[in-house]
């Protein structure tokens, strides 16, 4: 194989440049040549390629988003767009590509893949909500950055005796909701896996202020059946304290990637070459239980990630 192409694709996440660094870094260590595709597979069939060497890739291991952009593409969905990429990629030599991004990423990988152009998925999202791995580029910075805006509510929930109802992303895992809930101390975690009903909520606020507690904090993945500014109102009619809503949005995809973020991206953008240029598609990397492993993508879509709901019992327990 002499030259491949790599891409970002979907919602962006802080690692994705590193991936895109080691990605490149490693197919140059083998003596092949990189093709940088912007905006996804809207950028593919719109021939928005780029060469990239070791330099355009210098300094970007600690940047959040991604330098190639992201985009969505339904015309790619369609078997038109992915004949249409696949001429484009004999057009640039591109024999095979590295698709960074989450399930529905994965999915045009493997339609390419059924067409003759062996693609690689490297798993990158902030909700860490695919199956075939234990761990997504993304999730540890997300994580780290809801704990410091949660962080920041509390002081002025604190100061006013409030309750702060935290909305994070998350629309059908709440798998980032959990962690950062359990990280801020937060009195109730709500996930779209868990039905809940807020009278149970509130009852726990009432024990808590009997015991001497003043200010509480909910974090809400978006995906919960009831929303953040609902919920504030049910807490303050049925408990009397003062409940304000926050939805921290798009800041959740931002910043700087944490150390494990750069370190496993780079990881899993390695692995991925070593398939890749060996001619193997239809392949997603990813990280089991401490090793780097990889499945076929029609495998990995199948797989079913069960919500650690032992955890979230004891997030429960301790959330007194």
């Amino acid at each position: 194989m002499k030259r491949i192409g790599v891409l970002t694709s979907g919602g962006d996440a802080p690692g994705m440049n590193a991936a895109v660094r080691s990605v490149v870094r490693s197919a140059l260590s083998k003596g092949i040549q990189v093709m940088g595709i912007h905006h996804g597979y809207s950028g593919l069939m719109n021939k928005e390629i780029t060469e990239l060497n070791a330099r355009s890739v210098s300094d970007i291991i600690h940047r959040g988003g991604t330098i190639l952009y992201s985009a969505r593409c339904p015309e790619f969905r369609k078997e038109e767009g992915v004949e249409k990429a696949v001429e484009v990629c004999k057009e640039f030599g591109i024999e095979g590509i590295i698709v960074i991004g989450g399930d529905g990423s994965f999915r045009g990988a493997r339609d390419l893949s059924l067409k003759g152009i062996p693609c690689v998925g490297v798993p990158a999202t902030i909700d860490n909500d695919i199956s075939s791995t234990d761990y997504t580029i993304g999730f540890d910075t997300a994580m780290n950055t809801v704990v410091d805006m949660v962080d920041r509510l509390r002081d002025t929930a604190q100061s006013h005796e409030r309750c702060s109802v935290v909305e994070v992303m998350g629309r059908h895992a709440g798998h980032l909701a959990l962690q950062a809930g359990i990280a801020v101390g937060a009195i109730s975690i709500l996930v779209p896996e868990i039905q809940c009903d807020i009278k149970e909520v509130c009852k726990k606020i009432d024990i808590a202020r009997k015991d001497g507690k003043k200010h509480f904090i909910i974090v809400v993945a978006e995906g919960f059946e009831t929303t953040v500014n609902d919920i504030a109102k049910i807490v303050e009619v049925m408990t009397g304290v003062e409940s304000r809503a926050t939805i921290l949005g798009h800041v959740q995809r931002g910043g700087n990637p944490t150390v494990r973020d750069r370190v496993m991206a780079s990881y899993l953008g390695h692995a991925a070459v070593d398939l890749v240029c060996q001619g193997i598609g239809n392949r997603v990397v990813g990280y089991q239980k401490g090793e780097i492993v990889d499945f076929d993508i029609y495998e990995a879509l199948q797989m079913v990630k069960p919500f650690p709901f032992d955890r979230y019992k004891i997030a429960d327990i301790i959330s007194m």
